[in-house]
């Protein structure tokens, strides 16, 4: 049993700190983070940097290949700003994913009066795996509904900014222990 006063918390963000401190980021690192996703415009799509930062592990399929890949090199303390083209975000548009359905299908959703569906309503349909797939609704015809699967932000580049908090080597584990 430890003794109250001791502060465990603090040495142990002291130790994370000294290590993080000299390692660069490399394929399956943990990473701490604040960052933000923007539209060359200026528009903020998301960001963290009012909130908590994010913990991932390089690699783990949490971020886009192209975002892991601007942040390759960096250590903590350090910011990154780049411009990641369409291909390196979120993909290009594919015209295959846009479909066209029996208007049938949607009679239900387009006569519901508390939520109509209508042109940029999002629908969500099922996978053959049982998950969620959501659509942007392009197009009604009198026949056919054209629903978009293309992610929102397919075809755009997107400003990825970036401030490392921490970086931990892939050989290091954090094992978080709450005292209470």
């Amino acid at each position: 049993m430890l003794p109250a006063a001791v502060n465990l918390g603090g040495l142990l963000d002291r130790i994370c700190m000294v290590t993080s401190i000299s390692s660069p980021i490399v394929a399956g690192s943990q990473i701490t983070l604040h960052f933000s996703l923007a539209l060359p415009g200026g528009d903020t799509i998301d960001s963290n940097f009012d909130k908590k930062p994010v913990k991932f592990r390089l690699g783990d399929g949490q971020m886009l290949p192209g975002f892991e890949q601007a942040l390759l090199g960096l250590r903590a303390g350090e910011e990154l700003e780049a411009t990641l083209e369409a291909k390196e975000a979120f993909g290009e548009r594919n015209p295959r994913n846009e479909q066209v359905f029996p208007l049938e299908k949607f009679e239900h959703l387009l006569a519901d009066d508390l939520v109509p569906t209508q042109v940029g309503s999002v629908v969500s349909f099922k996978d053959p795996g049982g998950f969620d797939l959501p659509g942007v609704v392009k197009a009604i015809g009198e026949r056919t509904v054209l629903v978009d699967f293309n992610h929102p932000l397919a075809g755009k580049a997107i400003l990825f900014s970036a401030k490392i908090v921490s970086v931990l080597p892939p050989e290091e584990q954090v094992i978080e222990v709450k005292l209470s």
